[in-house]
């Protein structure tokens, strides 16, 4: 997907808000290994639905996959629009302190992900990852989606966000 393609946030900020502070993308890369599930936002028939979901995402951040069963409402909505958002947060370990809980919202394309290797490297990381899932991977009934990720919208201390994109593979 092309940047343009997203909204006009500012610049990119991937420098540390104070020294010894680690950088944007350590700090979302922190808190996307941290946190195995995230809330899928899709959209159909001009109605927003999110869905929390099991990921994997890979190590330079650029894509990140998911599966559902292809009898769910969540498959037809990606078969009818394939922009999503992905929402990852900590707030589980932050009890009520709504400050001290960061988040990111990745938004992207999602593809359905075709037998062969790149699928199957994808079903071992979601296995790797989530162990539990390993019986359904292997179903017929089971689709692997691959979102590839155009921009992070990282949030801390409820109101301070910052963007980042992700450089491609080259």
């Amino acid at each position: 997907m092309n940047p343009v393609d997203e909204p006009a946030l500012g610049p990119t900020n991937d420098r540390s808000e104070s020294p010894g502070e680690a950088s944007l993308p350590e700090r979302i890369r922190d808190l996307v290994e941290g946190e195995p599930y995230a809330v899928l936002a899709t959209q159909g028939d001009t109605q927003p639905y999110g869905s929390v979901i099991a990921l994997a995402v890979s190590a330079d951040l650029t894509q990140a996959a998911f599966c559902t069963s292809r009898a769910t409402r969540k498959y037809g909505l990606l078969e009818q629009c394939d922009r999503v958002a992905l929402v990852i947060d900590d707030r589980s370990k932050h009890g009520d302190d709504i400050h001290r809980v960061s988040a990111v919202t990745a938004t992207g394309r999602a593809a359905e992900l075709a037998p062969g290797p790149n699928r199957d490297h994808w079903q071992a990381e979601l296995v790797a990852r989530h162990p539990f899932l390993e019986e359904f991977l292997v179903s017929p009934s089971c689709a692997i989606f691959l979102v590839d990720i155009v921009r992070y919208l990282h949030v801390v201390r409820f109101q301070e966000v910052s963007p980042w994109i992700p450089r491609p593979r080259g």
